[in-house]
Parts: C-alpha cells; sequence; structure tokens
C-alpha cells in the first residue's frame, strides 16, 4: 500500500470502533477553534431591517434633541431680551392707568343730576387697594383664578383653555392671564392672532418683573373697556350704579365683572336680565373660591344688581345728542379733556313728552306704521327742556328734531304775521279771500273754497293761503325773510311769494324758537341747552349759557298782538284739538304739500312747544293735517307738563275793534292804483307803516292744499 493511500484512510475508533456516519448516533462534534463565533441568531436579535429602524429612530431624536436643545436655548435668550427690553419700556405704572385717545362730556340736568354720558368715560385713578374688595374677587374669579400665584403666564390655565377649545370646536376661551390681558391693553390690539399671543408672553412677564401684583391689577381696573364708552370700573360703576367702585356690593360687582366678557352683550342698560344671568354665574364662582360664605351668595342671589334711576330711565338720548352737536367741538366730540356740561335738561318733562307720544300713537295710529314724529320743550327763554327724536328711545339715532329740514307749511305764516303787524297793521284788518295770480302762480285754500273779506286774525285762525299771500306781498316779501332769520330760522328762506306758505325749509328745533320769540314778548330766544361748562376738577366755569339776553326782534305790542291772533287759532281755528283744560294757549298748525309734514308749535305762559310728524322718506302722511295728530300729540304732552302748575294768562295785547279796511278790487286779484293810495294815506294818517310790495317774481311752487285745518 503507498503511503498516500494510507494518509487518505480513516483513523480507527478507539477501542477498535469505528463511528457510523449514517446513523449519526456517536459521532462528536470537533471542538470549536479559539475565536471561532457561532453561526445560530440571538433570540432578541431584530434583523436587519428592525436594526435599520432602530438607527433611524435613534438618530432622528437624537438630532432633534441636539436641534431643539440649540432652539430652546435661542428661544429662552429671545425671550429673555424681549422681556428686557419691555422692562425698560414700562413707565410708573400710575402713567398708565388712563388709556383712553380722548376726553369725554358728562351732562347734568337742571338739577344737577347725571343723565347723560358722551365720549370716553373714565372715572379717574383707582387703585386696586381702594376698591370693593367684592370686585377684586369677582374679577379674579371670573377672568384668572391663579392670578396671585402665576408669573404673568400660566401654563395651567392655557392647557384648559386648549382642551375647552378643542371639545367646542372653536375658540372660546383664550387661556389669557389678568397680566396678558393687561400687556394687550397697553401694547397691543383686540386682534385674535398667534402673533399677538406670542408677543404678549414677554410682556406679561416683563409686567410681573416691574410692578407687583396690586399695580398690575391697578392698571387692569383702571384701564379695561366695559360697554358704553366707559374706561375703567369706576365710570362703569358711576356709569350703571351712579357709585362709586369702592361701595358695590357682591351683586354689583358680579355684574360689573360679567362685562369683561363681552361688553355689548352683557350691559345691563341693553338687557338687565341677561346682565343678570351672568352675574349669578360670577356669584357662583366667587363661592367655589371661597370668596363669599352662603349667607352672602344667598342674598345677592336673591336681589341681583340694578341700575341706578339716571341709567335705567335712558331719559335725554336725543337731547345730548343735540348739545353735542351745539356745543364747541373742542369741548365737545373732540375734546380730549374730561367735561362736565351742566344743561337745561328736564328729565320729567322728557318723560312726560315721550309718552304722550308713545300714548298717540298706540291709540290713533294703525299698526306697522312708518310714520315718524319730534316733539321740542322749551322755556320762553329758548331753554330746551326736552328733546324727543323719534319713535326710537336710543341715543345716536336719527334726530328728527334738530337734524331734519322739512317745510314748514302755515306754520311759517305768524312769520308774515308779525312783519305786518311790525308795519302797523291791525289783527282787525280786512284783506279779501278772493282767487290771486301772482305771475304764473296761483294759490289756493286747503278746501278749495274762498270766503270773501276777513280780519287777519279769522285768516290765521282758519289758516287761509291766499290772505297770507296778500299781506307778505303787500308788506314786503324781503322783509318776511329777514324778520324770519332774526326770529330764529337758520336755514335759508325760499325766494318767490311761496314764502308765505311755508315752502322753506327748518328744524322743529328753530321753528320752536320761532314761537318762543312770540312767547318771549318779541325777545330773541335762540333754543340753547347748556348753563355752564366746565373742566373736571375745575371750579370755575369756562362759559356759560346766555339765558333772557335776547335782542329784541320784534315789539312787545306786537308780540301780544300776535300771541291774541294765535289763541283764537285754538280757540276757535285750525287748532281747536290742541286746547287744553286749565291753561290758556296760543299755537299754530301746519300742513305742507300732499301732508309730506304735519306741525303744530303753541305756547302757554310756561312753555313753548313744538311737534312735527312725516315720513323719513318724505312720502306723504294718509290722513294726517297739523290740526290733527299733532295738535293731539302737543295737547297730550302739555297737559302732562302743565298739570301742577297754576294756569296764568297768556301776554295778550286785545286789537282796538275799528280797522282798517285793505280792500282789494274782488275777483280781479290786484289793487287798482286808487285803492293803493288810498290804502296807503289811510294807513299814514293811522300810524301804519311801509306797505310796499315785496318785488314780483313768481315761484314754481303749487301748494295747492299747502295748508292746513
Amino acid at each position: 500500500m503507498s503511503s498516500t493511500q494510507r494518509s487518505r484512510d480513516p483513523a480507527p475508533a478507539t477501542g477498535g470502533h469505528v463511528a457510523d456516519r449514517s446513523k449519526g448516533k456517536t459521532k462528536q462534534e470537533p471542538a470549536r477553534r479559539k475565536g471561532e463565533t457561532s453561526r445560530r441568531k440571538p433570540a432578541n436579535d431584530p434583523g436587519p431591517l428592525g436594526r435599520a429602524v432602530r438607527f433611524v429612530v435613534l438618530g432622528t431624536l437624537g438630532l432633534l434633541w441636539r436641534i431643539f436643545w440649540r432652539l430652546g436655548l435661542v428661544g429662552a435668550a429671545v425671550l429673555a431680551l424681549a422681556t428686557g427690553y419691555y422692562y425698560t419700556q414700562l413707565p410708573a405704572p400710575g402713567v398708565l392707568f388712563d388709556g383712553r385717545g380722548g376726553g369725554s362730556v358728562t351732562m347734568l340736568d337742571r338739577d344737577g343730576n347725571v343723565f347723560a354720558w358722551r365720549g370716553e368715560q373714565y372715572g379717574g385713578e383707582l387703585r386696586a387697594t381702594e376698591v370693593s374688595p367684592h370686585l377684586i374677587h369677582a374679577v379674579v374669579s371670573a377672568e384668572d383664578r391663579r392670578f396671585w400665584d402665576h408669573a404673568g403666564v400660566d401654563p395651567r390655565g392655557l392647557a384648559r383653555a386648549m382642551l375647552v377649545n378643542l371639545r367646542a370646536g372653536r375658540i372660546v376661551q383664550g387661556g389669557s392671564t389678568l397680566t396678558q390681558q393687561v400687556a394687550k391693553n397697553v401694547f397691543l390690539t383686540a386682534e385674535r392672532s398667534l402673533e399677538r399671543k406670542l408677543k404678549e408672553v414677554p410682556m406679561a412677564l416683563a409686567l410681573e418683573l416691574k410692578y407687583d401684583k396690586e399695580d398690575i391689577l391697578s392698571i387692569y381696573l383702571n384701564r379695561v373697556y366695559l360697554g358704553a364708552g366707559t374706561y375703567g370700573f369706576e365710570a362703569a360703576s358711576q356709569r350703571y350704579f351712579g357709585k362709586s367702585a369702592r361701595l358695590l356690593t357682591p351683586a354689583e360687582a358680579a355684574m360689573l365683572a360679567g362685562l369683561l366678557r363681552a361688553p355689548s352683550r352683557y350691559a345691563p342698560t341693553s338687557d338687565l336680565d341677561r346682565a343678570q344671568g351672568r352675574a349669578s354665574v360670577i356669584i357662583r364662582l366667587m363661592e367655589e373660591e371661597g370668596y363669599l360664605t352662603q349667607a352672602q351668595v344667598t342674598e345677592a342671589l336673591a336681589n341681583p344688581a340694578r341700575l341706578s334711576a339716571a341709567a335705567a330711565a335712558r331719559a335725554g338720548g336725543y337731547f345730548a345728542d343735540w348739545v353735542m352737536e351745539t356745543a364747541p367741538g373742542f369741548l365737545a366730540k373732540d375734546t380730549t379733556e374730561d367735561v362736565t356740561m351742566a344743561t337745561t335738561f328736564d328729565p320729567e318733562i322728557q318723560r312726560k313728552a315721550e309718552a304722550a307720544l308713545a300714548r298717540v300713537f298706540d291709540e290713533k295710529v294703525k299698526e306697522g306704521s312708518t310714520a315718524q314724529a319730534a316733539i321740542v320743550v322749551m322755556s320762553r327763554d329758548g331753554a330746551v327742556r326736552a328733546i324727543v327724536g323719534g319713535r326710537e328711545h336710543a341715543a345716536g339715532q336719527f334726530n328728527r328734531a334738530s337734524q331734519a329740514l322739512r317745510q314748514t307749511g302755515s306754520a311759517f305764516k305768524p312769520v308774515v304775521y308779525a312783519a305786518a303787524l311790525e308795519a302797523g297793521w291791525s289783527p282787525n284788518d280786512i284783506v279779501e279771500d278772493a282767487p290771486l295770480t301772482i305771475g304764473n302762480w296761483s294759490p289756493s285754500n286747503y278746501d278749495n273754497r274762498f270766503r270773501g273779506p276777513m280780519t287777519l286774525t279769522d285768516a290765521l285762525a282758519n289758516s287761509i293761503n291766499t290772505v297770507a299771500v296778500r299781506v307778505s306781498e303787500q308788506v314786503g316779501r324781503e322783509r318776511v325773510a329777514e324778520l324770519a332769520t332774526r326770529m330764529g330760522i337758520t336755514s335759508p328762506i325760499a325766494p318767490g311769494p311761496a314764502v308765505a306758505l311755508g315752502t322753506s325749509e327748518a328744524t322743529l328745533v328753530d321753528m320752536t324758537g320761532v314761537f318762543a320769540t312770540i312767547a318771549n314778548a318779541g325777545r330773541s330766544a335762540a333754543p340753547y341747552g347748556i348753563s355752564e361748562i366746565r373742566l373736571r376738577g375745575d371750579d370755575l366755569p369756562l362759559m356759560r349759557g346766555d339765558a333772557g339776553s335776547g335782542a329784541q326782534v320784534i315789539s312787545p305790542r306786537s308780540a301780544g298782538l300776535l300771541t291774541y291772533m294765535m289763541r283764537e287759532v285754538i280757540e276757535a281755528g285750525t287748532g281747536r284739538r290742541a286746547r287744553l283744560p286749565a291753561h290758556e294757549a296760543a299755537g299754530k298748525t301746519g300742513t305742507t304739500q300732499a301732508a309730506r309734514d304735519a306741525w303744530f308749535i303753541g305756547f302757554t305762559a310756561d312753555y313753548v312747544t313744538g311737534v312735527w310728524m312725516g315720513n323719513d322718506d318724505n312720502t306723504p302722511l294718509t290722513g294726517v293735517t297739523g290740526g290733527g295728530l299733532p295738535a293731539e300729540i302737543w295737547r297730550e304732552a302739555m297737559t302732562a307738563i302743565q298739570d301742577g302748575i297754576e294756569p296764568k294768562p297768556l301776554d295778550i295785547v286785545t286789537p282796538e275793534p275799528s280797522s282798517v279796511i285793505l280792500a282789494e278790487e274782488f275777483g280781479r286779484g290786484r289793487d287798482t292804483v286808487v285803492e293803493r293810495v288810498f290804502n296807503d294815506v289811510l294807513r299814514g294818517l293811522l300810524g301804519g307803516g311801509d306797505t310796499r310790495s315785496g318785488g314780483g317774481g313768481g315761484g314754481d311752487f303749487r301748494p295747492g292744499r299747502a295748508s292746513d285745518r
């Protein structure tokens, strides 16, 4: 056997046995060489894919950690820098109390009681340590329960707000602390955005670093807006309750705190029941926080807060609007100071005028009517006591008493007759009621009838158009227009002969002032509403009203004669529905073309009152003349206003029985030369004045039924 073959033969097993490979029963595995690893997989090996995923996840987390760790440092640095910047910009806390852009006007009635507010109201500096503790508790309970514990930003409150918003599917809570709200009010706007919320954080932190909690709360209490033009709880407390915020009860404090969520929605002047409901929620919150005992809660819920008498009345809105229109702008709508105005307003007269208007409309006007009405009441010297600018009661509405220019109709005729009386005519002078043509214009009477010769008194009492035009033309229409301006009409006087029938436009305030001039013995009675203006805190007034200082516009005798004539309007003429049961009165009706405007203006020895009715779109009224509903509104208002006042006679001058006959060639529509000479001579002998015609020129106004019955 060769050596090669021997080397390939298997070695004999120990003991002479050879292992059976096919069965593998006694075959022993060779020993693992040193350093050799097993090829078997560990039980927890995730495999290649798992290892790859784990590598990616761990790598990503590590990367994110490194990124956010650095971003966190950068963010912290930015926050610190922003906080430091705002910290350096903050002044002393008191400087931030009043954040208004303008001033305010507080109005007092004739008795010195507050009845109206305009502009941005601020009650004056009031610190948290000075207000009622109930107010502090109500505000903290409603807006920021952890105010005393957080550092300006409350993560717990923010998380709670986010959860509530997620559940609601919309933003219902902001999660802002009181400090953040102060930051918003001082530095930012009310815009809801992520940018604004991010800015609030360093600002709030700066506030907390600069001021203590009481300072921050003081800024908040003084600066927050609480509806009705009020800023700060002192102004709101005065506005709604007529008292200082130092004296608030738990129920009142809860109602004011309830305004913070939505000042317009929960304003007690808008909806008292809703405001009281919101207050009851805050009272319960105050109980949960331990600020109120069970007895206090029971008392507050049983006796909810109520408005002061002035706030509840909400009287004088139209009057206050008119005062703001007529007062100097730098002391009214444009004021940067806090101004107090003492006015001529009488809330009792206002209430009676409003009630009279409402009663007549309820009883005499069809439901759904769009007709409007206005009332002005003033004393004989022009001091305005009440203004009803429409059937609405809210301030800020269109004021039909002072802003609406409407044709005056026959309410203008007393001016025509005043000019005649000043020219020496007598109420017993006779003028022909007959057809008349001037140029291409022929005026007619309301009923299209002509009555022949009649006195001026009867012509005014029955509102005869042709007589008024004849008188105006003979006295001179320029003289009539000039006298109308002197008596108080501030708008332009219409040209042409139809001026005698009230084609000029005027406001009810102006027209009532014209009648006040007559009632004031001919002395100008320009309407005024301000007695005195002061800056808040000053003792010396900046200006005073000039009561009773008007010039003599017509003579006392002419005023007395005209009053005599106007008394007959109520006693026997078109104004009979205005007759008062116990007081002597004088007045005049007025109805314009197609009954677009209906007027009644009259006076007693105490008050002058004007009433207007019409539609805002200038469409005709239906079945209304000045001697109808306006006269009835006037009677209702004046009966209530004069109640309890001792009746006094009017300042009447009774004319002499004899009269001058101003004859005309009846039917021809113009005087003959002989008759004009006769009349001029006779009037001159009797001491009469100028009877020159006021010039020609026919108007294009065709009054048709331009007067009233």
